[in-house]
């Protein structure tokens, strides 16, 4: 049997000058301040590394193992940003301009619009919730009458019944 497909020829990596520049892999002051800067703004960094100039998420997250200056101020913009999402939503629940639409019979309520809002502020909270889950995540109470180091009681009671006897 004979192979009848023509082999392609293999293609050869050009050389190193003839390649085009890749994403940035040192670590630059430059681009450490533009990153902590669109974060403090609310900007995610997924948002943020897919533009051509930013390096990867992977590499800033070695920059931050790499340099303890780095990832405090990343963390300080981190928070920052999360408390800029948190007065977006207020931003949003406060405005208030195209909650009504003129009607045939007068305003109506714009449904769409205060939906629209609605999904924006649940979402912006939602992921704050899962990025910063101690500062905005649900706080949930379990003490029922309990005290000290056991706040949860639980009593159970267990009732045997013999065979013949359930009624």
């Amino acid at each position: 049997m004979t192979d009848t497909k023509a082999k392609k020829p293999r293609k050869t990596a050009a050389p190193a000058e003839a390649r085009p520049p890749g994403r940035p892999s040192s670590f630059t002051q430059e681009i450490a301040d533009e990153i902590c800067a669109r974060l403090a703004k609310g900007e995610p960094l997924a948002s943020i590394c897919r533009d051509e100039h930013m390096p990867a998420v992977r590499t800033i997250s070695g920059w931050k193992d790499q340099s303890e200056a780095f990832k405090a101020d990343f963390g300080r913009a981190r928070e920052e940003g999360f408390d800029k999402i948190a007065a977006d939503c207020l931003d949003i629940a406060d405005e208030t301009a195209f909650d009504t639409i003129q009607g045939e019979n007068g305003d109506r309520a714009n449904t769409e619009w205060i939906s629209r809002s609605k999904l924006r502020i649940e979402t912006r909270l939602k992921l704050l919730a899962k990025w910063d889950p101690k500062r905005y995540g649900e706080k949930v109470d379990v003490n029922h009458g309990g005290q000290g180091d056991n706040p949860l009681n639980m009593h159970w009671t267990i009732d045997f019944v013999k065979p013949g006897d359930e009624g």
